[in-house]
C-alpha cells in the first residue's frame, strides 16, 4: 500500500474534538489554504449552515464525525488505508458516503449485514442525492444465491406443470403451491430478490434449487442471458457511481475472480469495509475448499435433467457412469458418517480430522473423485464434433478447459457448465481427503441432512490483503468495534494491515446517564453445574425490573434452553426463542409486541437494531469466548502457539472482547435509549483478564447491587 499524509482535523472552531488521530505518515496540512478541494468540500457539507444542516431535519454538527469525513477524504485523496473505529451514533455511514460521492469516483461498500446494505441503499442514499444535490446512481448487490434462475426456475415450473421429475427428483405437493406464488412474485419484481418472496418461506429448500448460483450459471450461453436478474445486476452495478455489497458477496467475488462466470463486483478504486470486525471470519469461510453430499447430488440431478430428455446417442455410457457416480458417493459419505459419528452429538456438529484420521476411506475418497474425473471427461466429449465411428476423436481436454465452438454449431454449454462443476469438485475432493496443506485446517461438518468435508485457511491475512485489498487504491475501514483497549494491533494483525491511518471516533451518547451495568456479586463459575439455573434466577430478577423489554444473549444452545425453561415459568412476559421463527420476523416481533423478552445465541449479538423503550435491557450470559474445540479457532491456538505467541492473552481475550462489545452495543441506539447492561459471567471481576473487559465496556457506573436497576428503571 502508498503511505499517505496524516489526517487533518476538521474544520477548527477552537475546541477539542472528541476523537483521537494516529497519523502514520510524516507530512503535515497547515490551514484551509492546504486541503485539497475534496476534503474542504466534505468539511462544508458537515459544518453548521452545510448541505446536511440545511435539509436533514434535526442535523447538528459532530466534530468525530467531521473528522471521520476528513479522514476518509484524505485517503481517498492520497491512496492507503483508513482504519476508522466510531462509537454508535457518531454517524460513520454519512461519515464515509459523503467523501465518497463527493469525489466522484465509484465507490465500493461492504457492509457485515444485508440490514445495513438495505439501510445505505433505501434510507442514507436517497437522503444524501437531495442533500447534496449531485445526481449519482446506486447499485445493490448481494449474493447470486439471493436471485433466481430464470433458466433454472422455467425447466423446474415445466416439470411440475408437466407432472414429470425436474431437478432430477419427484415433484412434492408443496412445490405445485409454489409455482404460482412464484410466478404472480416474477410479474412484479424489479430485480428477482428473494427478499421480495415474502410468501415464500425462508427455510423452503425449493429455493436452493431454483437460486442462481455461480456453479449452475450457463454464462452469455443460457437461453435467459438478456433477461436474467444476476446480469441486469451486473450491468447496473457497471454503471453506477456506489455499488453496495456485504462482506459475504465481497469475498465469494474475490475467491472466484479468475472465474468467467464467477465475477460479478465491477472495479473501483476506493473500497469502504463497514462492519469491518466481520471481514475475517467471513474470507474463512470463502477463501477454501468444501465438499458435500448434497452439492454432489445436486450435480448428478442436474446432468439427469439436462441430458434426459434429448440426449445425444453417445451419451449412452455416461448415464452408466451417473449410476457408478452415485454409489461411490453413498459409500463414501456413508463411511464418513460412520468415522465421524461423534460430530452430530458435538456442539456445533463439527470435528477437525486429519490425513491419518482419514485412512480408512481415503479409497472411497479417491474412487468418488475417479468417477468425478470420469464424468466431467464424457461431458466434456459430448461438447466436441463427433467423427465418423462415433468415438469423438482426440483425447478430451481438462474439465476446467474452456471448450471452442464447432463447425457442427454452439457448444451445448449446459453441458460444459456440468463438466466445469464435475471437475471442481473432483480437485476440491482430492485435495480434501489428502489433508496435506498445514495453511488449513480440515474439518467435517453436518448441518441437517448435509454431511461436508472443509478445508479453511489458518491465517487469511495474505489471502485478504492480496485478494481483496490490494485491489483497491484507497481502503477505508471501519466499525463500531475495531480497537482493543484502544489499540487497532489486534485487527491490523488478523488481516495482515502494515500502513494505515487510524481514527478513534468517540460515540456521542451520553452513557454515564443513558445505561448502567450490572455485575452480580454472586454467581457460580460458568463450567459449574449450577450456572446456568443461577443465571435463569438473576434473569428473572433483571426482567422483573425491566418489565421485560430485553434481548438475553447466550454463548451456546445449552445454557439458552435451560434459562428459557426457568423463565416461561415465572415471568408473564412474551418470551420469543431463537429457532422458532426467522431471525428477521423475530426481531420484527420484538419489535411491535410489548414487553417482549427475546432469547439468542450468536446471529443476535451484532446486526440487529431496535430502537427506543421495546429494548431496555441486554443480558448477558457469559464472556463470549471462542470455542476452543471449534477446529478453526484451535487451528489458530495452536499456530499462535508455535510462533511464541500467548493465543489466550493475545487472541482469545481481544475477540472476546470485540464481540462482547457488539452483544452490549445492542442497547444504546439512539440519544433517548436508556437501559441496563448486565453480565453474569463472574470471570469479569474475579480473573486477571477481566479487568480488559471492564476496561472495553462503555462508560456507565458499574452496580453490583439488583435494588440500583430497580432504581434505574423506575
Amino acid at each position: 500500500m502508498n503511505g499517505s499524509p496524516s489526517i487533518p482535523p476538521p474544520d477548527a472552531d477552537g475546541g477539542t474534538p472528541a476523537h483521537e488521530s494516529i497519523p502514520t505518515g510524516s507530512s503535515s496540512h497547515g490551514g484551509e489554504a492546504d486541503r485539497s478541494p475534496l476534503v474542504s468540500a466534505t468539511g462544508q457539507a458537515f459544518c453548521d449552515g452545510g448541505a446536511l444542516a440545511r435539509s436533514l431535519p434535526g442535523y447538528e454538527p459532530r466534530a468525530g464525525q467531521q473528522a471521520m469525513a476528513a479522514g476518509v477524504a484524505t485517503v481517498i485523496d492520497d491512496g492507503g488505508t483508513l482504519l476508522a473505529e466510531a462509537g454508535t451514533g457518531t454517524g460513520k455511514t454519512l461519515a464515509y458516503l459523503i467523501p465518497a460521492i463527493l469525489s466522484r469516483q465509484r465507490v465500493l461498500v461492504s457492509t457485515g449485514t444485508k440490514n445495513l446494505q438495505e439501510q445505505i441503499c433505501f434510507k442514507d442514499i436517497p437522503a444524501l442525492r437531495d442533500a447534496l444535490g449531485i445526481d449519482f446512481s446506486a447499485t445493490l448487490m448481494k449474493g447470486r444465491g439471493n436471485y433466481l434462475c430464470l433458466h433454472r426456475w422455467d425447466m423446474f415450473r415445466d416439470g411440475v406443470t408437466g407432472g414429470t421429475a425436474a431437478a432430477g427428483r419427484l415433484i412434492e405437493s408443496g412445490d405445485r403451491v409454489f409455482v404460482s406464488i412464484v410466478d404472480d412474485w416474477l410479474k412484479t419484481t424489479p430485480d428477482g430478490d428473494r427478499a421480495g418472496l415474502r410468501e415464500l418461506p425462508e427455510d423452503v429448500a425449493l429455493w436452493r434449487e431454483l437460486a442462481a448460483e455461480a456453479e449452475t450459471c450457463l454464462g452469455s450461453e443460457c437461453p435467459r442471458y438478456g433477461d436474467c436478474f444476476v446480469t441486469l445486476m451486473r450491468q447496473r452495478a457497471a454503471a453506477s457511481d456506489v455499488v453496495i455489497v456485504n462482506h459475504h458477496l465481497l469475498c465469494a467475488d474475490a475467491a472466484i475472480r479468475q472465474g468467467e462466470y464467477g465475477e460479478v463486483i465491477p472495479a473501483a478504486p476506493t473500497l469502504v469495509v463497514d462492519e469491518a470486525h466481520q471481514l475475517e471470519d467471513v474470507a474463512t469461510q470463502y477463501f477454501g475448499y468444501a465438499c458435500s453430499n448434497l452439492r454432489i447430488e445436486d450435480l448428478v440431478n442436474d446432468v439427469n435433467r439436462g441430458l434426459g430428455r434429448a440426449a445425444p446417442p453417445q451419451a449412452a455410457g455416461l448415464f452408466e457412469t451417473l449410476t457408478r457416480l452415485g454409489d461411490s458417493a453413498r459409500a463414501f459419505w456413508s463411511m464418513l458418517s460412520t468415522t465421524g459419528a461423534q460430530v452430530s452429538s458435538s456442539a456445533d456438529g463439527r470435528a477437525r480430522y486429519t490425513a491419518e484420521s482419514l485412512v480408512d476411506v481415503f479409497e472411497y475418497g479417491a474412487a468418488l473423485a475417479g468417477d468425478l474425473d470420469q464424468l466431467a471427461d464424457e461431458l466434456i466429449g459430448l461438447t466436441r464434433p463427433q467423427t465418423g465411428d462415433g468415438s469423438g476423436g482426440g483425447s478430451a481436454p481438462l474439465a476446467d478447459e474452456e471448450p471452442s465452438r464447432t463447425a457442427a454449431g454452439e457448444i451445448d454449454e449446459t453441458v460444459a457448465s456440468l463438466a466445469r462443476r464435475a471437475g471442481a469438485q473432483r480437485d476440491h475432493l482430492r485435495f480434501l481427503i489428502r489433508a496435506a496443506d498445514p495453511g488449513y485446517v480440515y474439518f467435517l461438518e453436518r448441518r441437517g441432512r448435509a454431511i461436508l468435508l472443509r478445508a479453511a485457511p489458518i491465517d487469511v491475512s495474505r489471502v485478504v490483503q492480496s485478494s481483496i485489498l490490494d485491489r483497491f487504491r484507497a481502503i477505508v475501514l471501519t466499525s463500531a468495534t475495531l480497537t482493543v483497549e484502544r489499540s487497532f494491533a489486534y485487527i491490523r494483525g488478523r488481516l495482515g494491515i502494515r500502513e494505515a491511518h487510524e481514527i478513534r471516533v468517540e460515540s456521542e451518547f451520553d452513557y454515564p446517564s443513558q445505561a448502567l451495568v450490572y455485575l452480580p456479586r454472586r454467581m457460580p463459575a460458568p463450567k459449574h453445574p449450577r450456572f446456568a439455573q443461577a443465571a435463569a434466577q438473576e434473569a428473572i430478577e433483571i426482567l422483573r425490573r425491566s418489565r421485560g423489554r430485553a434481548f438475553l444473549l447466550f454463548t451456546s444452545y445449552a445454557v439458552l434452553r435451560e434459562v428459557q425453561r426457568f423463565v416461561e415459568m415465572a415471568l408473564p412476559y412474551p418470551i420469543l426463542v431463537q429457532g422458532s421463527a426467522p431471525r428477521s420476523v423475530l426481531i420484527e416481533q420484538f419489535r411491535q409486541t410489548p414487553n417482549a423478552v427475546l432469547l439468542g445465541t450468536a446471529s443476535f449479538w451484532q446486526g440487529v437494531d431496535v430502537v427506543g423503550e421495546a429494548l431496555s435491557c441486554v443480558v448477558i450470559d457469559k464472556l463470549p469466548f471462542a470455542s476452543p474445540g471449534d477446529p478453526i479457532t484451535a487451528a489458530r491456538i495452536d499456530a499462535l502457539r508455535e510462533a511464541g505467541v500467548d493465543a489466550f492473552m493475545d487472541y482469545q481475550v481481544p475477540l472476546a472482547i470485540l464481540t462482547l462489545q457488539q452483544g452490549l452495543g445492542r442497547l444504546i441506539r439512539h440519544r433517548g435509549d436508556r437501559g441496563v447492561l448486565a453480565i453474569l459471567d463472574p470471570r469479569v471481576r474475579t480473573m486477571g483478564y477481566g479487568r480488559r473487559f471492564l476496561e472495553s465496556l462503555p462508560p456507565a457506573p458499574v452496580t453490583y447491587d439488583i435494588a440500583a436497576v430497580e432504581r434505574f428503571f423506575k
